[in-house]
């Protein structure tokens, strides 16, 4: 398939926004210096609905009944199994308690210069480490993206935003720890920033490796794979953070809120666009 396709290219731009999401949690740390975790964990559990409606009641649904029951159920644990070892090699880097970085800074005064800079450096690393860990994480996430765009604007959009919103914690992740260790705004952005450029990596070497027509089977297949994906990351990562954020019943809200939101997209998306436009 072409760099220059038309789906090559939606999947990219959508892919972008995905990914260059992680600027917006940068933007929680260099602006606010002390994001505020109980709207990120909103957040989180807002995008975890988003996921599970797309999951269960878009992708793995429309994979069971295009394929076939056990089909469509091999593909949906097919991607589970998959992103589970993902995640077992690469977990979810989480962001650590801001009092927990006000009490480095504290030990790190009272123990003098040398203790400091060996802190500074330490927490550095970690955040590099972060950096990478979720770049690799979020490779998967950009695959996930150009199959759901092939199947049509609709899945990918809505993949794009779900997975937009779950990347904002991750650029804090990523920019907390560069900043603490640095003290340069611009340092945690930047590195926040690259870290989310794998999404749209993950789309162009896929659209590279994949042949430009897929039967419809095989299509439907993946994309049930990718709804196995995105169940996990949900339902394993997602939403243990958002309860630990927010809260247990604020964090349900969300996600309730998230599928009714979803639900309400997709009525809109296909009322609105024009007949001719792939849904």
């Amino acid at each position: 398939m072409g760099f220059l396709d038309s789906q090559v290219l939606i999947a990219l731009a959508l892919s972008l926004i995905g990914g260059l999401s992680t600027s917006i949690g940068a933007l929680f740390v260099v602006i606010n210096q002390a994001p505020n975790l109980k709207m990120l964990g909103l957040l989180q559990g807002f995008a975890a609905g988003l996921m599970l409606s797309i999951s269960f009641l878009d992708l793995a649904h429309n994979a069971i009944n295009s394929i076939g029951f056990l089909k469509g159920n091999l593909w949906f644990f097919a991607g589970v199994i998959f992103f589970a070892i993902v995640a077992n090699f690469i977990p979810e880097p989480t962001v650590a308690p801001i009092s927990d970085v006000k009490s480095k800074k504290k030990n790190g005064d009272e123990g003098g210069k040398d203790i400091m800079k060996k802190h500074r450096r330490q927490v550095l690393f970690s955040g590099i480490i972060t950096a990478v860990g979720i770049s690799l994480h979020n490779f998967p996430e950009g695959m996930a993206v150009f199959l759901g765009s092939m199947k049509g604007l609709r899945v990918g959009l809505n993949l794009a935003l779900a997975i937009a919103l779950h990347n904002i914690p991750e650029g804090v992740a990523v920019a907390l720890p560069v900043y603490f260790a640095t003290q340069s705004k611009w340092q945690a952005f930047k590195l926040a920033t690259l870290s989310g450029f794998a999404e749209p990596l993950g789309v162009i070497i896929v659209a590279y490796l994949f042949p430009s027509s897929l039967s419809p089977e095989i299509l439907e297949g993946l994309l049930g794979s990718v709804g196995g994906v995105m169940a996990f990351l949900t339902l394993h990562e997602m939403l243990p953070l958002a309860f630990d954020y927010a809260g247990q019943k604020q964090a349900v809200k969300a996600v309730f809120f998230g599928m009714a939101f979803m639900s309400a997209s997709l009525y809109f998306l296909q009322t609105s666009l024009p007949e001719d436009m792939s849904l």
